[in-house]
């Protein structure tokens, strides 16, 4: 029996399939080859075509059939991971009526802002567990304010994933886990938000129906299973945000286990059993895929916009078409603290954790007859994990003291220079898994299935492949306070 995971990146589309006994994966690809477009029609504006989603998933489950390492009419059950927050609207006809505000999109800060003056902060995050701040329902509240042609035509409203499942299966669901995400829920109630949808004056029938995220969520169509060269009538047993399936895919379900990702974004997101929230909502609180109303599960997520993105640009502008492995190498070559060299990676719009504000990326200290490419590429990765330093003592701050940090040897933690000056700037140490996001999504597929009887069974195989601790802190805390030093008199 096998299982197929779909995860819906910012940059591209990874599918892979797994087998459902042995919880390895079989094959694994990537559409497209390049990063997907972003459109940025302002400063501070992110947006990206559903449609493009969908034609790329397409391409990318076909592109995995041609692997030949299985019998595509074996997978039994569909999984999806999705990157978080970004608005998909449609109308009755399930047509999309605009590009989706996507999650790094910075344009309903404001709206968000008056609503957590308006509601009252204390009862937003008692409630919410958060601020309205740049979430999915504030950038639905600025399509009201500013497309009302657009509003009006809208039948359901819904995350990338739920676009996708959709696509799949012509059915359209949601979950707490998601309409937390989308700051919808209200947490004391359980129960959508009144205080949220009177505020911004949502009809509650623009959400769609709500199910568990371990559970069917409709069944894939003829049409498409013809299309892709499956068997009609798969379902999809799983649907997640990026973050909360990165943590389930590393086994990260019961409170004080700790997950990280250095992708496009960089997260930190611990579980724990109470509502928590930070009072300046710097960090983000939501339902965790294993959470219900009777037993709380909540993800506490750290987010830091500019990661991965840094590292691509610094790549872009400085690299000359080097490999990220080439690059990473290139940076190993340069001592530790770059020569002075000092890069602040907040260049991706508005940061949650420094309030909402726009720092923009800085690079401080450039002397012309010292510094190189190399060390451009090497204070970049230093910079992203002092950025995560940052942010962690923010969830200190918020009772997360993790002893370790699971995460996917992938993407900015294959680099022995991030992976050193993570662990040593934060002082935890990180274990390194064989996984990823569609991976995730295939195994969570096989628990909404019930393929497995229990999540431990479901991760019974998962060992880590490599562990780092901390060995030269006392270096890496001197380096961090000089960098933090010039990150306060940015946001002073």
């Amino acid at each position: 029996m096998l299982l197929l995971g779909i995860d819906i990146g910012t940059s591209s589309i990874k599918v892979s399939i797994v087998d459902a006994q042995t919880q390895l994966c079989i094959a694994s690809e990537q559409f497209p080859e390049t990063e997907a477009e972003i459109i940025s029609l302002q400063i501070g504006w992110a947006e990206q075509e559903p449609e493009m989603w969908w034609q790329n998933v397409k391409a990318a489950i076909l592109k995995l059939h041609q692997t030949k390492k299985y019998n595509p009419f074996n997978i039994k059950a569909i999984g999806i991971a999705y990157q978080m927050h970004g608005l998909v609207c449609v109308d009755k006809d399930q047509n999309v009526l605009r590009n989706s505000i996507i999650w790094c999109d910075s344009r309903a800060v404001e709206i968000g802002n008056k609503a957590f003056d308006t509601i009252g902060n204390e009862k937003c995050l008692s409630h919410l567990l958060n601020s309205p701040g740049n979430f999915t329902a504030s950038k639905l509240a600025w399509v009201k304010e500013n497309e009302p042609a657009i509003f009006d035509k809208i039948d359901k409203v819904m995350l990338p994933g739920d676009f996708i499942a959709m696509k799949l299966t012509n059915s359209i669901t949601t979950s707490i886990s998601t309409l937390s995400e989308g700051i919808f829920w209200d947490f004391k109630n359980n129960e959508l938000s009144k205080d949220v949808f009177q505020y911004f004056d949502f009809d509650t029938s623009i959400i769609p129906q709500q199910k568990d995220v371990f559970s069917e969520h409709g069944l894939l169509s003829k049409s498409v299973a013809d299309e892709l060269s499956l068997t009609p009538n798969i379902p999809v047993t799983y649907k997640a945000g990026d973050q909360p399936n990165n943590a389930l895919s590393l086994n990260v379900l019961q409170p004080n286990e700790v997950a990280a990702t250095a992708g496009t974004s960089g997260v930190i997101y611990g579980v724990t059993d109470k509502l928590v929230y930070d009072k300046q909502s710097r960090i983000n609180s939501f339902a965790h895929v294993n959470h219900t109303t009777s037993e709380a599960r909540i993800g506490v997520l750290l987010c830091i916009n500019g990661t991965g993105i840094l590292n691509r640009w610094i790549r872009n502008i400085a690299g000359n078409n080097v490999s990220y492995e080439q690059l990473n190498a290139t940076a190993a070559s340069i001592s530790v603290g770059s020569d002075g060299l000092i890069m602040l990676p907040f260049g991706n719009g508005a940061e949650r954790m420094l309030n909402n504000k726009i720092v923009q990326s800085h690079i401080h200290n450039i002397d012309f007859n010292v510094h190189t490419n190399a060390h451009l590429f090497r204070a970049a990765q230093e910079g992203i994990a002092f950025a995560f330093r940052y942010g962690l003592d923010i969830m200190r701050e918020n009772g997360m003291n993790p002893n370790i940090i699971r995460a996917g040897n992938a993407n900015m933690f294959l680099s022995d220079v991030f992976v050193e000056s993570f662990v040593n700037a934060t002082g935890v140490t990180i274990e390194l898994y064989d996984c990823d996001g569609s991976v995730g999504a295939a195994i969570g597929a096989g628990i909404g299935a019930g393929v497995y009887k229990t999540t431990a069974e479901a991760f019974r195989n998962n060992k880590p492949i490599k562990t780092v601790e901390p060995s030269n802190q006392n270096l890496y805390n001197d380096l961090y306070k000089n960098w933090k030093d010039v990150l306060m008199k940015h946001i002073s």
